[in-house]
């Protein structure tokens, strides 16, 4: 990663909280003592003791297509029912494997294939019923049937069995690195509910969390409220990982798709936090202070434009190639975000200086050429069909660079179609084939490559599938060690820029808000409220 825009922000604006990660370092490891660790740790919080009662309005932006964490991998539906829902495992500040449902790391067999997982005991649903080994294995069957990760890990697991009431054992067919960074994350959860409640469509939502699911009125809010009876972790709080205590009485989740809202929302006192606004809104989130706190996310995450490999005009790799030749990454970069602060144009999926670092494929970055796009596409028998770019307006960033996109796009002969519909409706289409061939979407930025972006896994949105893919992700993922495990991503990522299942843009730094008032906050690539209360 670039240094002097980094730099910039530090200096140029010194009243920031500063979030996420500068340079990543960690690497996993297929041991009971896998980390995923990074230099910089979470932000420090507010110095004064949260007083515990009230509610917060947290301005999200949109409406959650739904509420179940494991169906969806959206990180809205995360960020709202990771309160309601716990993992296995989680990240502590420095992004290490730390338990918490699970009392504390397995136990791994010598062979690396055998996982034993203790469970905590006394832990109590929403239901009031306490978690048993039961309620552990069938919540990872289903998440190993519905979820693009999950099924990733399902093709490697070959039993998941409870042993006794405060156990589980998972059986691998072969080594694979990730499994506990998978089990952790909270976008697209191994969620454990209460097995009652399990059904192919959740209309119960039960979990273990803080807060306890109240009311949805799609469109205006999302109601989660303390849950009295949860058995909270003893560690202190670090990161996702350690104590959890529900200050808030409430939780108000309300979409808010227009960003110039969730500005004025935040600057008016309206909102107490204000979610992914638009970078150019820095300058008035400055001047609201000391009333309102600017957040800035170093190495946020970063856009990528997902192609649709199943149907469609670029179905065929030459075409998806004549597409990743037209396109200018730089420009795509400068129209979401202006400000060069907050982007880096650069082909490495990993920065410079982690175990991850490769500019393999970087020749088929940011080629601009539309010239030889246009002969790549005659080559492919380009028709003249329509290329349906799909972008919402609730991420303005995206909507950006979707509308420069499809201007370079024509430059180099072909038609497009701009549809620009709200994140639900996105989300809701995008799982369908024949209705869209490009979307535009983002990841958070992770030490582990096979958190994200979900097409990685099995039967995302672009049903990305091949023999290289397979080929290059199981030696990847089959090798335990991470000395060795680094240089085996560079082949993941050129077998991605030659087959073209998405284009990942360049990096991005996040802006967020939250009232002063808002004490305890500590700021997340998922953004938490257990241990966070508001001034009297």
């Amino acid at each position: 990663m670039q240094t002097s825009g980094t730099n910039l922000v530090q200096h140029t604006l010194p009243t920031l909280e500063l979030r996420g990660r500068r340079n990543l370092l960690g690497a996993a490891a297929l041991t009971a003592a896998l980390t995923l660790a990074c230099s910089a740790s979470w932000a420090q919080t507010a110095t004064a003791t949260p007083s515990k009662g009230g509610a917060a309005n947290l301005a999200m932006v949109g409406e959650p297509q739904g509420l179940d964490p494991m169906v969806s991998t959206a990180d809205l539906v995360g960020t709202i029912m990771q309160h309601v829902y716990e993992p296995l495992y989680t990240f502590d500040a420095n992004w290490a494997i730390a338990p918490m449902l699970a009392e504390g790391l397995p136990t791994v067999s010598k062979d690396g294939l055998t996982y034993t997982i203790p469970l905590r005991k006394g832990v109590k649903f929403h239901n009031g019923r306490e978690m048993t080994a039961d309620d552990v294995v069938t919540s990872l069957q289903r998440w190993m049937e519905l979820n693009p990760r999950g099924k990733a890990v399902g093709k490697e697991v070959a039993s998941l069995t409870a042993k006794g009431a405060l156990a589980v054992e998972l059986k691998l067919k072969n080594p694979y690195a990730p499994l506990l960074a998978q089990l952790a994350l909270p976008s697209g959860m191994a969620a454990i509910m209460a097995k009652e409640s399990i059904a192919p469509q959740l209309k119960d939502f039960v979990g273990t969390g803080p807060y306890q699911f109240k009311e949805r009125r799609p469109d205006q809010f999302t109601v989660l409220v303390r849950f009295d009876g949860y058995a909270s972790r003893k560690e202190a709080a670090s990161g996702y990982a350690g104590k959890r205590e529900a200050l808030l009485d409430e939780l108000r989740f309300v979409p808010v798709p227009s960003a110039n809202t969730r500005v004025e929302g935040a600057l008016s006192g309206q909102f107490q936090y204000a979610d992914l606004l638009p970078v150019e809104a820095i300058g008035r989130i400055e001047k609201g202070a000391p009333a309102v706190v600017p957040i800035v996310t170093k190495n946020f995450g970063f856009p990528y434009i997902v192609f649709n490999t199943k149907e469609g005009v670029l179905a065929s790799q030459p075409m998806r190639r004549a597409v990743q030749t037209a396109v200018g990454t730089g420009e795509l970069l400068a129209a979401g975000f202006g400000d060069n602060r907050f982007f880096v144009v650069e082909p490495n999926f990993f920065p410079k200086g982690t175990p991850y670092y490769s500019d393999a494929g970087s020749k088929l970055y940011n080629e601009r050429n539309p010239q030889a796009a246009k002969e790549q596409a005659a080559k492919a028998s380009y028709g003249g069909q329509p290329v349906r770019i799909m972008a919402s307006r609730q991420y303005e960033f995206h909507y950006n660079m979707a509308l420069v996109m499809s201007e370079q796009l024509k430059k180099a002969g072909f038609k497009t179609e701009l549809q620009v519909v709200d994140w639900a409706t996105l989300v809701q289409r995008r799982n369908d084939p024949k209705l869209w061939d490009v979307y535009f979407t983002h990841s958070g930025l992770f030490p582990e490559p096979m958190l994200s972006p979900p097409q990685l896994g099995d039967g995302a949105p672009g049903w990305w599938e091949s023999d290289a893919k397979k080929s290059s992700l199981a030696a990847f993922n089959q090798e335990t060690d991470p000395a060795k495990r680094g240089p085996l991503w560079g082949k993941v990522q050129q077998v991605v820029y030659d087959e073209v299942p998405f284009i990942e843009v360049g990096k991005f730094n996040g802006l967020s808000a939250r009232s002063a008032k808002l004490q305890g906050y500590t700021p997340a690539i998922w953004p938490f409220f257990w241990n966070t209360g508001l001034a009297k």
